[in-house]
């Protein structure tokens, strides 16, 4: 019935996240018209978490190696966050150029299959 997932990241400089989603993540795309890309993503998971406030959605990429990932994109002068270790992972904060944060984190949970 669901085949797919759509997200949607806001920015103060689209253009410049994309440039890093396409050049720095090297995520291929499609112009879907008028320089408007859209980006494949890796397999997905998704997680259902409680809450007493109101609902809110985050996005999370996942990698096999945060220390890894994060000595490459500094390379590039890409912002991250010392990586930090959580009961569920390891995580960091990338900052994107339009100046939005984009969590990536080491998964050490269980993890369905494909």
């Amino acid at each position: 019935m669901i085949h797919g997932a759509h997200v949607i990241i806001y920015s103060k400089d689209a253009e410049a996240d994309r440039a890093f989603l396409r050049d720095v993540l090297k995520y291929k795309s499609v112009d879907a018209g008028h320089g408007w890309l859209i980006f494949a993503l890796p397999p997905a998971e998704v997680a259902v978490h409680p809450t007493d406030g109101d609902g809110k959605h985050e996005l999370y990429l996942m990698t096999d190696d945060v220390a890894a990932l994060v000595t490459t994109l500094r390379q590039q002068s890409v912002s991250c966050s010392e990586p930090t270790t959580m009961s569920w992972g390891v995580l960091t904060q990338v900052t994107l150029p339009g100046g939005g944060t984009l969590g990536i984190y080491q998964p050490r949970h269980a993890r369905p299959g494909a």
